[in-house]
C-alpha cells in the first residue's frame, strides 16, 4: 500500500518534469525560460527522491532502478548546467 503511493507520486513528478520542459522551450523570454525549467530541476530532484525512497523500500529492485535514477541524475546535472550557464549570461 505505501508502495503505491509513492509509486503514485514518482509518476507525477516524473511526467511534470517532462511537461514542464515542454513548456519552458516554449517560454516567452529567458527569464520565463529560466523560471520554467528551475520548475524542471525541482520535479526531476523530487522525482529523483521518490526512486530513492522505493530502493530503500524494495532493494530487490534496485537492479531495475538504478540505470533510471543514474539518467535522471545527468538530466539534473544537465539541467543544472543550463541553469548556470543562463544566469551567466
Amino acid at each position: 500500500m505505501v508502495n503505491k503511493k509513492y509509486a503514485d507520486q514518482l509518476n507525477r513528478s516524473a511526467s511534470s518534469t517532462g511537461a514542464n520542459y515542454r513548456a519552458a522551450c516554449r517560454a516567452k523570454s529567458k527569464n520565463d525560460f529560466i523560471n520554467k525549467l528551475k520548475i524542471v530541476e525541482e520535479e526531476l530532484d523530487e522525482t529523483l527522491f521518490f526512486l530513492e525512497l522505493l530502493i530503500e523500500l524494495n532493494p530487490q529492485i534496485t537492479e531495475k532502478i538504478d540505470p533510471i535514477y543514474k539518467e535522471g541524475n545527468e538530466l539534473l546535472s544537465i539541467i543544472v548546467a543550463a541553469l548556470n550557464t543562463l544566469r551567466g549570461n
